[in-house]
């Protein structure tokens, strides 16, 4: 991994100046980078968010280190409109950005910040970009606007974003291996499984411990129906990707889902409890969490009360609404639960957040609201009705953000709605729908239990 942080001269010389004096604060600067781009906290240096701490430390007029403090803090799932202090530290920092003595490349990123941090996602995407347009080796900016994208649902722009910009990078460029990760993603997303597979063993053949291209390579092992291949890569690599504690744990959900897709759900359930629940190192991870229950339980798994823990993770945020499609894994943890009631006071905050709020991630969350519905019908048992909410909708969700697999919870929930709904339209649809999903998945343990379940709710 990248460790030999470049100082001011070095990034004079890249074409990328920063506004600062300090050797230390542009090291910073750069180890901070490393370990947004690598999902790891290096030690050296006391972890990503003490380097941002450094970074300002060195120079507390370094208006690039005061915009690290705004982006991670957007990262850790802060927005302006409901942190009153939040909102003051932004608008000083553009303030500051308007008379200081600093390059255009720097406040188009103070402005893009801001946009990100008052909920414009898209907006702050277009601002990332067009700062790629003069500057396309700006890693920050390929990496915000990257995993923006994928919060959006963006597939082809998160795609074409990197494949503009990494003919300009040099292949001995520090932190070039990333981008490699990247742009394999941007196409397993958007079904180009064979050239993804090709940049994300390129990606790891850079660097082993790159976990995004390992995330990437699992994505299309999964997509290409190669579970037990799958099963064996993370095993055989578990050294190399948990060293990014970062996304570690979203690989080990991967994980689960290739047990899924096997009809092991003991499987899966053990990865559960030894990585994503309250028992795991780093606590519950609540879209991998409330997912993975809810799929188990769709299967008819009796998970216990394991959801329990992700409802009291869920408790004290529930009117954070930091992205549509967290708050539908908190009101599928509500219902897990059985906390009817604190799943009514998620909809009634999402519907005042709709009604007070602006923003593009505000317009999300509006036109994600049928989904909510359809999850409220599911719970209370009117299958029929949320067939009829979602499947309409069925190919619009990908505008709810996250990724392909993330989104095929939504696949299996209309899928068991069908299944569980009266009448024999609901069961033939069933029916169709797990054929498209073998025509897709080819045939697996899965697929053929849910087949034998329309056989059974046929005979029913």
């Amino acid at each position: 991994m990248h460790s030999n942080w470049r100082d001011c001269q070095e990034w004079r010389s890249e074409g990328l100046p920063l506004s600062t004096t300090s050797n230390e604060a542009c090291k910073m600067y750069d180890a901070t980078l490393a370990q947004l781009l690598g999902f790891y906290n290096d030690s050296s240096v006391g972890g990503m968010q003490k380097s941002a701490d450094k970074m300002v430390e060195a120079d507390p007029n370094f208006i690039m280190g005061q915009t690290w403090s705004c982006l991670l803090k957007r990262y850790s799932g802060q927005l302006t409109w409901r942190d009153a202090e939040f909102q003051t530290n932004v608008d000083d920092l553009v303030k500051r950005a308007e008379t200081a003595e600093i390059t255009g490349r720097e406040r188009k990123h103070v402005n893009a910040a801001k946009l990100f941090a008052d909920g414009y996602s898209i907006e702050a995407c277009l601002a990332w970009e067009k700062i790629l347009v003069d500057y396309p080796t700006d890693a920050l900016a390929v990496k915000l606007a990257h995993d923006t994208y994928l919060d959006l649902g963006y597939q082809r722009q998160m795609r074409d974003s990197v494949a503009r910009v990494l003919p300009y990078w040099k292949t001995t460029k520090p932190l070039y291996g990333y981008l490699l990760g990247m742009y394999s993603f941007g196409l397993v997303e958007t079904d180009l499984y064979a050239p993804a597979e090709t940049m994300a063993r390129k990606g790891l053949e850079m660097n082993k411990q790159d976990i995004w291209s390992s995330h990437a390579l699992v994505h299309v092992l999964e997509m290409t129906a190669r579970y037990e291949e799958g099963i064996k890569f993370l095993n055989s690599t578990r050294n190399d990707w948990t060293t990014c504690d970062a996304l570690a744990y979203h690989n080990f959900w991967h994980w689960a889902l290739y047990y899924l897709e096997k009809g092991d759900f003991d499987g899966a359930l053990g990865i559960y409890d030894a990585e994503l629940g309250c028992k795991s190192e780093q606590g519950v991870k609540l879209h991998d969490a409330s997912s993975l229950l809810a799929r188990l339980e769709m299967e008819g798994i009796n998970v216990g009360d394991r959801w329990d823990d992700v409802y009291e993770y869920c408790r004290p945020i529930i009117d954070s609404h930091v992205r549509c499609f967290t708050d539908i894994h908190m009101l599928m943890a509500c219902h897990g639960a059985k906390q009817k009631e604190l799943g009514q006071n998620l909809m009634e905050s999402i519907r005042d957040y709709i009604r007070n709020t602006k923003g593009s991630n505000r317009d999300i969350t509006q036109s994600g609201l049928p989904v909510f519905e359809a999850f409220e019908a599911y719970n209370d048992e009117d299958y029929g009705r949320a067939v009829d909410i979602i499947h309409p909708i069925r190919y619009d969700l990908v505008k709810l953000g996250g990724s392909n697999a993330q989104r095929d919870v939504f696949n299996m929930f209309l899928i068991h709605a069908a299944l569980r709904a009266p009448g024999r339209y609901y069961q033939n649809l069933a029916r169709q729908l797990i054929l498209e999903r073998e025509a897709l998945r080819q045939k697996t343990p899965l697929i053929d239990q849910l087949m034998a379940k329309t056989v059974t709710a046929h005979m029913d």
